[in-house]
């Protein structure tokens, strides 16, 4: 069942790959109906890129496949527009426009349409043409360079942070608000969200550290990324991995009881050579044990240690089943929208196979049987 928060909410998704989809998707999942624009031949690259991937975020969605770069397609698409809350587009600055369906082209038809553009990086400034995936975005935001171990080279990690995060969670957040607003003056709006822009407003630690010294401190040297002993992940006798954040001392107090090592509280909890000793003692301790004998001991000691699970082990453990955060999707698993709210449930159907819903959305949209025909024989759709 969807959730019916956005009910009523008519989403026009021209976005490929990634970001864009996500944002989709979370609007999908409250319950916002979502029409993915699709070129006729291929269709989202993610199709054939990643057929799984294109599986998980494209859920509860309708395909309709318009060619803009042929007249009678941008025609059609006009017609949807008419009707449409939010447009949602990845293009490079500009390509909208010359397809003839940018923003002050779109208005004209519908005033209070909401119209998001998310890119790399942005609408203006001297980077707004260049490409980019999540990499590049986040070593412009001074992400990547604080990712990693002390002494090491910057490390990748397989969650998209500017994708995701700065990119397509804050791309919805901008959506929302400007939708809001048309429901209130009756006046859309342009929402220009820039991955990079994003990714760079999340760095409140780095800026802090800013504010603070200066300077951002060395990869692997400050609060959160190495620099407290009693901060950081350890090995265990099974080569598995715990991570300890009892970043307060109550938290480091209460594991030094927890594992009968009273002698540890009273080392210093600091950063650099004055952590070393407390580092070396909590190495050689974590590696007496497994990583499950740990987390059996220590799970329910209000100590902020945790095992470090995989993928595979996430979606198993029986906190979220309990929760119910993962459903089935085509009998493989699909998370939920991880917000619960009281009394609505959440739930998407499956993906759309490319071009499913055109002849009946442009229907419903008051699209003809000789303009479909035509459409179809321009190979516009």
């Amino acid at each position: 069942m969807t959730n019916p928060l956005l009910s009523g909410i008519r989403v026009l998704d021209l976005t490929r790959l990634l970001p864009g989809p996500f944002c989709t998707l979370y609007l999908a999942q409250l319950g916002a109906e979502v029409i993915k624009i699709e070129e006729p031949q291929g269709g989202d690259y993610a199709r054939h890129l990643s057929p799984e991937l294109f599986a998980l975020v494209n859920r509860g969605k309708q395909s309709v496949t318009l060619d803009l770069r042929q007249a009678e397609a941008v025609s059609a698409f006009k017609t949807l527009v008419a009707g449409a809350d939010v447009v949602i587009e990845s293009f490079r600055p500009g390509v909208m426009d010359k397809l003839g369906c940018g923003y002050d082209a779109l208005r004209e038809i519908n005033p209070r349409l909401v119209y998001a553009a998310l890119t790399g990086y942005g609408q203006s400034g001297p980077f707004s043409d260049r490409a980019g995936h999540d990499m590049n975005y986040c070593g412009y935001a001074g992400v990547l360079d604080q990712t990693g171990v002390a002494g090491g080279p910057p490390a990748l990690s397989n969650f998209q942070v500017a994708d995701l995060a700065g990119g397509a969670l804050t791309c919805a957040l901008g959506i929302l608000a400007a939708v809001i607003g048309a429901k209130t003056c009756g006046a859309g709006s342009f929402v220009d969200a820039s991955m990079l822009d994003g990714t760079l407003a999340l760095q409140v630690m780095a800026l802090a550290s800013l504010r603070t010294f200066g300077h951002a401190l060395p990869r692997g040297s400050d609060m959160l990324t190495g620099g407290l002993p009693n901060y950081g992940v350890y090995k265990c006798a099974d080569g598995k991995h715990v991570a300890m954040a009892a970043l307060e001392p109550k938290f480091f107090r209460n594991f030094c009881a927890a594992v009968n090592r009273p002698d540890l509280a009273r080392l210093p909890l600091m950063p650099g050579e004055a952590g070393t000793a407390l580092r070396k003692e909590l190495a050689a301790l974590f590696k007496s044990r497994t990583r499950d004998a740990w987390e059996h001991l220590l799970s329910h000691k209000d100590c902020c240690v945790s095992a470090v699970y995989s993928a595979q082990e996430a979606l198993e453990q029986a906190h979220v089943r309990e929760r119910e955060l993962v459903e089935s999707d085509s009998g493989k698993p699909a998370f939920r929208f991880p917000i619960r709210f009281s009394d609505t449930p959440c739930g998407t159907a499956g993906s759309p196979a490319l071009g499913q819903h055109t002849h009946a959305v442009l229907r419903a949209a008051g699209v003809g049987e000789a303009v479909l025909a035509a459409l179809s024989a321009s190979h516009a759709i």
